[in-house]
């Protein structure tokens, strides 16, 4: 970092660290992020003031750490950016133009017809492609208003001003050795100083995760659940290839013990991006999330479209399911949260593009507001009024109870049931209920009372091994730094994971972290292989005693998605 910022503001030293100020600061380059810069450039540029926006972005580019399926719905790119197909936005190349729905068993499917379901469940307007892609776009558009984006710095540390309100936050330290000692290249992180930060880091946020009971903002919604999504992008016969055409499936391979879904869709050149979604409230901990979608891709109807294509990108995120009742407090002294680690993911509609960047757009609106008046470090409750009479909010209320029926009464009635919901809500019958959920590490059965599924041995063209998919993402991270895996109590593994749920660490992760070696022998140990990690924080949410905590590896550490 030079000594001044691009707009020719000094850097402030402060100790062995440096600072910097600015009037927002944004952790997370992601859909909600990079609108709410955008949205604080328009609204400054607008009134012809000077406002300084920067966003921190942990994976070495914009994009990097981006995954979705993805079908987005363009309402809130058209309120943001009213011309984005016409500036050659990469989403505009591939509309949706049919929507089918599945239900599996092992060798046959059933089509559900479009009439039974509630008309926003049928895709019209929508468009799929790369949300990576997507999202580098916005970057360009957001330089070019004056945001500066720092990728490659991960946030790793919330400062706090002597009130308690939120100061901004520091990048995490450089060039540290596994053993904490300092190698060669050590470089101290940087402060960001603002008047305002926004917290977009996505799905079980790190920061999140501590400014939540810092100022209590879930303690009036439900717990955050969540689902595992296994991605993969093909290239396919041109035969089998319908740009535009999306499919998602429900039904096999997944039984009673579990919930979940898979997606196709036939997007630009020739590709398609498959996936398998299983939620992470299952019970079996013999349950692999990452041979569930191996095992879907066996399926007659899904290996046809496959048949003769080849893979060519992998990667899992965890998806935020929670929905309307567990959207937690949205605004906080100094700071907001928006986009996915406020969850505002619409579940059956399986989108939240949508949504995460109008919670940035309405946080930039309520900022704006607040520095244009002078002010600084209070609570945007702007903000929350704002999200409390949007649109988001509604859209989140008619499939609230969605979920819940179908993890309570299972996949056939429980689907029954909540389309009726979806079908009453949409005609404004409002259901005098709100379902309640229950945390994900907290549903497991023990091992020994539950069956072992049959998955499919790789074969290299169809189904393959975690390692050669953790190749496909690109991943990497320096070896000799900290672990970002961290058990609390290291013992509890192998003396308590192990004998219980036979350590479902082993089988959640779909990057293969985690091994038990030496069982055979009557000497286990629980080994961490953080190099594969993809950052999909599934460890973080789905082990039984919370024991693992994902902290932020050294910035530019992960996957590198190249259009996923």
């Amino acid at each position: 970092m030079n000594d001044r910022c691009g707009d020719g503001r000094k850097v402030i030293s402060v100790s062995e660290r440096e600072s910097m100020p600015y009037d927002v600061v944004i952790v997370g380059a992601g859909p909600a992020g990079l609108s709410a810069a955008i949205r604080l450039k328009q609204l400054a540029n607008e009134a012809g003031s000077e406002l300084s926006v920067c966003i921190l972005e942990k994976g070495s580019e914009v994009g990097a750490h981006i995954l979705s399926g993805a079908v987005i719905d363009p309402k809130s790119l058209d309120e943001l950016i009213p011309d984005w197909r016409e500036q050659g936005c990469p989403l505009a190349e591939v509309p949706v133009n049919d929507n089918q729905h599945w239900v599996l068993t092992k060798n046959k499917k059933f089509g559900v017809p479009h009439f039974i379901t509630p008309v926003f469940m049928h895709n019209k307007g929508t468009y799929t492609g790369s949300l990576g892609n997507l999202c580098r776009w916005l970057a360009e558009q957001a330089e070019g208003l004056g945001v500066e984006i720092f990728p490659g710095f991960a946030a790793a540390e919330i400062l706090y001003n002597e009130d308690g309100s939120v100061k901004g936050v520091a990048t995490g330290d450089m060039g540290i050795a596994r053993d904490g000692s300092h190698k060669p290249d050590y470089a101290p992180g940087l402060e960001l100083h603002a008047k305002y930060t926004f917290f977009a880091e996505g799905v079980r946020g790190h920061l999140t995760k501590m400014l939540k009971p810092q100022f209590a903002l879930d303690d009036e919604c439900e717990p955050q659940v969540y689902g595992i999504g296994v991605k993969e992008l093909w290239d396919i016969k041109a035969e089998n290839h319908a740009p535009g055409r999306v499919i998602h499936t429900q039904g096999w391979p997944l039984d009673e013990n579990a919930n979940g879904g898979g997606f196709l869709y036939h997007q630009a050149n020739g590709q398609v991006a498959l996936g398998f979604v299983t939620w992470l409230n299952y019970r079996n901990p013999h349950i692999s999330p990452f041979q569930e979608m191996q095992k879907w891709k066996t399926h007659p109807e899904i290996a046809k479209i496959l048949k003769g294509g080849k893979r060519v990108s992998y990667g899992a995120r965890a998806i935020s399911d929670g929905g309307y009742q567990s959207v937690p407090k949205l605004a906080f002294p100094g700071g907001a949260l928006i986009g996915d680690t406020a969850g505002f993911l619409n579940v059956p509609r399986i989108k939240g593009t949508h949504t995460a960047m109008k919670s940035g757009m309405m946080a930039a609106e309520a900022a704006f507001a607040a520095v244009a008046a002078a002010r600084e470090g209070d609570t945007l409750t702007a903000y929350q009024d704002a999200y409390d009479e949007s649109w988001v909010k509604k859209e989140l209320s008619v499939v609230r109870n969605v979920l819940p029926l179908v993890e309570k009464f299972g996949d056939l009635a429980g689907t029954m049931l909540s389309g009726m919901t979806m079908w009453l809500e949409s005609f404004g019958i409002r259901l005098p209920f709100t379902m309640k959920h229950h945390p994900d590490n907290t549903t497991l059965y023990r091992a020994d009372m539950m069956p072992k599924p049959d998955y499919p041995k790789p074969d290299g063209v169809l189904t393959f091994d975690r390692l050669s998919s953790v190749f496909l993402s690109n991943t990497n991270h320096e070896e000799d730094q900290p672990v970002h895996l961290q058990l609390k109590d290291p013992s509890i593994p192998v003396e308590y994971n192990l004998p219980l749920y036979d350590e479902p660490a082993q089988r959640y992760c779909p990057a293969g972290v985690y091994e038990i070696v030496g069982q055979e022998e009557g000497d286990p140990k629980f080994v961490i292989n953080a190099q594969n990690c993809v950052h999909c924080k599934t460890c973080d949410i789905k082990d039984p005693t919370q024991n693992i905590n994902w902290v932020t590896p050294e910035g530019g550490g992960g996957p590198n998605y190249p259009n996923m």
